[in-house]
């Protein structure tokens, strides 16, 4: 079975947050979660400032400290190496939050998406309270709902749960890319299989001496850094 990882080749990043944009549309997002984000840092003096991006996202861990504290093993490693979360199991004890180094899990404090339930127009009598729309556009649910990620894990967590990236679970089994990798303009995002001497991501981890986040800390992140980044002067 496949052990899957990504590069990101910090070299070709622009920073322009299609993965960040891309991610919360495939996975159902509420208002204000990302599970795929960036650290932007500035060095320099003006007029000549550099800016510095590095995107950020789980790096479902070979040791993942997450899955081994969950009291419920809600947090789990699949058979694949994939770290997912069961929200049926989870009891919100936010332990996983906790003995995350990377922060990359967040907690449902809210009811997902209920912006959508507001029936207030923003203009009464002439434009669609956002209920009205969720029910001209499908009936039930949400107008950009994605049912594909229903195949393999729950579509959107509930209230009182933790949630993060996948790693696009539903898309790797059916044999895709993660969506952040397809939409990255400038292919900064590789991902492959680590078992396979031959994949792109082993050639590039091998030529370019890709590193993970935090290494020191014995989690074995799964997500490789080759390269810096390619700075401009503005």
């Amino acid at each position: 079975m496949a052990r899957y990882a990504m590069v990101i080749d910090l070299h070709r990043c622009t920073g322009c947050g299609a993965c960040i944009i891309g991610c919360k549309q495939e996975n159902n997002l509420s208002e204000g979660k990302s599970w795929s984000s960036k650290i932007t840092q500035t060095s320099g003096k003006f007029p000549n400032l550099r800016y510095h991006y590095r995107p950020t996202l789980c790096n479902h861990c070979e040791k993942p400290p997450c899955a081994r504290g969950c009291p419920t093993r809600a947090m789990y490693k699949a058979k694949n190496g994939f770290v997912l979360h069961n929200p049926s199991k989870c009891i919100g004890c936010r332990f996983c939050i906790a003995t995350c180094p990377y922060g990359v899990i967040s907690y449902n404090w809210h009811k997902p998406h209920r912006e959508w339930d507001n029936k207030n127009g923003v203009i009464p009598g002439c434009t669609f309270s956002p209920s009205e729309l969720v029910k001209l556009t499908s009936g039930e649910g949400l107008p950009y709902l994605n049912p594909e990620k229903a195949r393999t894990v729950e579509s959107i967590s509930p209230m009182g749960v933790v949630e993060k990236c996948t790693f696009c679970h539903h898309r790797v089994v059916v044999g895709q890319d993660p969506y952040c990798v397809d939409v990255c303009p400038s292919r900064a995002r590789i991902f492959g299989d680590m078992d396979d001497p031959n994949s792109e991501v082993n050639e590039l981890i091998a030529q370019h001496q890709g590193a993970g986040l935090k290494e020191n800390l014995g989690t074995r992140p799964k997500v490789k850094y080759i390269r810096d980044y390619n700075s401009r002067r503005i």
